[in-house]
C-alpha cells in the first residue's frame, strides 16, 4: 500500500513501538511528524530515510497546550494531517494503596487525557478532509489487569474505551478509529522492569525469561516492527471498516 501525500503525527516516537510505527508509515510513504524525547537526531535518521519529509516537536503530552501546539506546527509544515497514532505512555509499578499521586496523575495525563486532548483536535480536519485514521496504542492491559499497576491498567482500558466511542462517532466518515493492545514489547519501559527483577539475583536473562512466563505463552517479545506493519494495515484502504476494534498482538496473553 501507499500513504503518498498523507501525513501522520506519531507520538512518542523517537523509540521502541513509535520509532517502529513511525518507521512503517514513512516506509509506505507518509511524511511524519515525530514526537518525543531521548536521542532524537537517530530517529530523524531513520524515518527519513525512506526518502519522505520529517520533522520532531517536542511537545510534552501532559500539556493540552503542548498538544496543540505540535498540531498546528504539523499542519504548518505539512498543510494537513491525516494519521494519528496515540502512542506516549509512561509505567509506575506500585500497590494501590502505596501508588504516589503524582505518579498516578502523570500516568493518567500522559496515557489517557492526551489521547483524547489529540483527537479532538485532530478530528474537525480529517473530517474537512474527509478521510483519516486514529491509531491508539494500548495494551494488553487495556484488555486484563495485573496487580500493581492501577494508573496504567486503569488508563490504557480508558484508552480502549475512548477508541469505540470515537469509532462510532464517526462511524458514517471514512475516517476510522482503532486501538493495538500489546503484549509485552521489549522497550525501554519493559528494561526497566526486566532489570528491576534482575536486582534480585544479578541474572538478566532469567529475569527476562521469567517476566515473558508469567504473560506470554509465545515466549518471544513483540517487535516494533510487527506492531508498525499492523498499524500500517488500519491506515489502508483493507481495513475502512476496521472501526473500534482493540487488536491484540500478544504473543498468547490473552488468549489464557
Amino acid at each position: 500500500m501507499t500513504l503518498k501525500g498523507k501525513t501522520a503525527l506519531v507520538t512518542g516516537s523517537t523509540s521502541g513501538i513509535g520509532l517502529g510505527i513511525a518507521d512503517a508509515l514513512a516506509r509506505a510513504g507518509a511524511d511524519v511528524m515525530l514526537n518525543g524525547f531521548g536521542d532524537v537526531e537517530a530517529a530523524l535518521n531513520r524515518v527519513s530515510s525512506h526518502g519522505g519529509r520529517v520533522v520532531h516537536h517536542h511537545a510534552d503530552v501532559s500539556r493540552p497546550d503542548q498538544i496543540a501546539e505540535m498540531i498546528a506546527r504539523t499542519e504548518q509544515a505539512f498543510g494537513r494531517l491525516d494519521i494519528l497514532v496515540n502512542n506516549a505512555g509512561i509505567q509506575h509499578v506500585a500497590p494501590v494503596e502505596q501508588f504516589p499521586v503524582e505518579r498516578w496523575d502523570a500516568i493518567i495525563a500522559i496515557n489517557l487525557s492526551s489521547v483524547f486532548h489529540a483527537t479532538r483536535l485532530v478530528l474537525p480536519g480529517m473530517r474537512e478532509r474527509g478521510w483519516g485514521r486514529i491509531v491508539n496504542i494500548a495494551s494488553a492491559h487495556g484488555l486484563a489487569a495485573s496487580a500493581q499497576k492501577a494508573a496504567y491498567v486503569a488508563a490504557k482500558h480508558g484508552v480502549v474505551g475512548l477508541t469505540k466511542v470515537v469509532a462510532l462517532e464517526t462511524a458514517t466518515t471514512p475516517i476510522t478509529c482503532n486501538a493495538i493492545c500489546p503484549g509485552w514489547v521489549l522497550t525501554p519501559l519493559v528494561q526497566q522492569q526486566i532489570d528491576a527483577r534482575a536486582q534480585v539475583d544479578g541474572d538478566t536473562e532469567r529475569a527476562r525469561r521469567e517476566l515473558l512466563g508469567e504473560k506470554q505463552p509465545s515466549l518471544a517479545f513483540v517487535t516494533p516492527e510487527q506492531l508498525g506493519e499492523l498499524a500500517l494495515f488500519l491506515c489502508s484502504d483493507a481495513a475502512a471498516e476496521v472501526r473500534g476494534a482493540a487488536w491484540n498482538m500478544d504473543g498468547g496473553w490473552l488468549a489464557q
